[in-house]
């Protein structure tokens, strides 16, 4: 298999996990589906072909943290396509996270599909941006609730 097919298909491994949180958020199937994270370890298997191969120079970048090795790294065409497997592991894994939840604090599909796109694209930006929503769910939750029942 060929590095560029590897890095094409990533995306693609996710893409299913996506569409359910996005499109069918509150089907039982998708709660079913999505109640592991182990979803997220689909993409990480192009990752791990990509990445074993080169463990020994991938352990120099890790171990001894240094833009130059990065660089080196990820100039190489199994080194770029590793890193896009990882991140769009970890895009999966954060959006899963926010869909689950948003599920628990009952927000509006509506306003979780935009964000869930967004950690597609962007998503340090898109978990700013949950983290503050749920502040704020939460918050209103809880008043919504009142306070707890005072013990003897």
């Amino acid at each position: 298999m060929s590095t560029e097919f590897l890095f094409d298909i990533t995306f693609y491994l996710a893409v299913p996990f996506w569409a359910l949180m996005i499109f069918a958020p509150t089907w039982r199937g998708t709660a079913r589906v999505m109640s592991t994270p182990w979803v997220a370890a689909v993409p990480l298997v192009v990752y791990f072909v990509l990445a074993l191969p080169h463990l020994g120079q991938l352990w120099d970048v890790v171990s001894r943290p240094n833009l130059g090795t990065l660089i080196d790294f990820v100039g190489e065409p199994y080194g770029a396509a590793a890193i896009w497997a990882q991140i769009i592991s970890f895009d999966l894994f954060i959006g899963r996270w926010i869909h689950l939840e948003a599920r628990e604090l009952g927000l509006h599909p509506l306003v979780v599909g935009p964000i869930l796109v967004l950690t597609i694209l962007l998503s340090p930006f898109a978990l700013v941006v949950f983290l503050a929503l749920r502040t704020v769910a939460a918050k209103r939750k809880l008043d919504a609730v009142g306070p707890a029942p005072a013990t003897a």
